[in-house]
């Protein structure tokens, strides 16, 4: 990496950090966690290994981990992120890329063969654990959550509905983790921290509500209709 250009493209909420380096031929990109962020990129490396041979994500090219955080490096994908000023002109075009490319890679996921899980009752079990461990801050929730207690969260996430349909999911399907190319088709997904086998509304339910944080109201359908399904 030394004497390569490098680019901050991404800040997420906990600290983490992803930056683009070097141009073509030969660019990559360094995604960082600290360690206060609770995050282990090595999970998300795991599964990028597991997942490339099925559908286009990044390939992983390095990992560590030292006692400030943990990070990976990977290698670039075609097109641009559905929310870059482009897309966000064009929110039809963009919202419907998302929601084929999402019925695309789980097509391409087999269930069976996942070594991973996230269902509703392990993201509920461990929730339950952090609660009780004192690390659920319900001040870094979204505003819409942050008139309920954790108490009566975990009271609302324990009565999920009844499994619709078990797909390999992405695990947090909001519309910047999907990339799209020059013609508006999904060319690959990026941030695989949690793919596992759950209930595919898990990964539509954020994908829709995250369609309004990026281009506003109103386009929840076009991205079902998009992927094929009846809200």
């Amino acid at each position: 990496m030394a004497g390569r250009s490098a680019r901050l493209v991404w800040e997420n909420e906990v600290g983490g950090l992803t930056f683009e380096v070097g141009g073509p031929p030969g660019r990559c990109f360094v995604k960082w966690a600290p360690t206060t962020s609770g995050i282990d990129l090595r999970e998300e490396a795991v599964r990028l290994e597991w997942t490339v041979a099925f559908s286009p994500v990044p390939r992983v090219l390095d990992q560590g981990t030292d006692d400030a955080g943990s990070w990976i490096v990977t290698s670039a994908l075609p097109g641009e992120n559905a929310v870059s000023k482009r897309w966000r002109a064009q929110p039809g075009r963009a919202v419907t890329g998302i929601g084929r490319g999402l019925r695309a890679l789980y097509d391409a996921l087999p269930v069976r063969s996942c070594p991973f899980r996230w269902s509703a009752a392990d993201r509920v079990e461990d929730a339950q654990r952090r609660a009780v461990a004192g690390r659920l801050d319900f001040a870094q929730w979204h505003e819409v959550h942050r008139r309920l207690s954790v108490e009566r969260a975990l009271q609302v996430v324990a009565e999920a509905p009844p499994v619709d349909q078990l797909v390999v999911c992405h695990g947090d399907a909001c519309a910047p983790n999907t990339l799209l190319g020059e013609d508006g088709r999904c060319s690959g997904h990026v941030d695989f921290g949690s793919l596992g086998v759950g209930d595919r509304w898990a990964d539509l339910a954020v994908a829709t509500w995250s369609t309004e944080w990026n281009y506003g109201p109103g386009w929840e359908d076009t991205l079902l209709t998009a992927y094929g399904v009846d809200p």
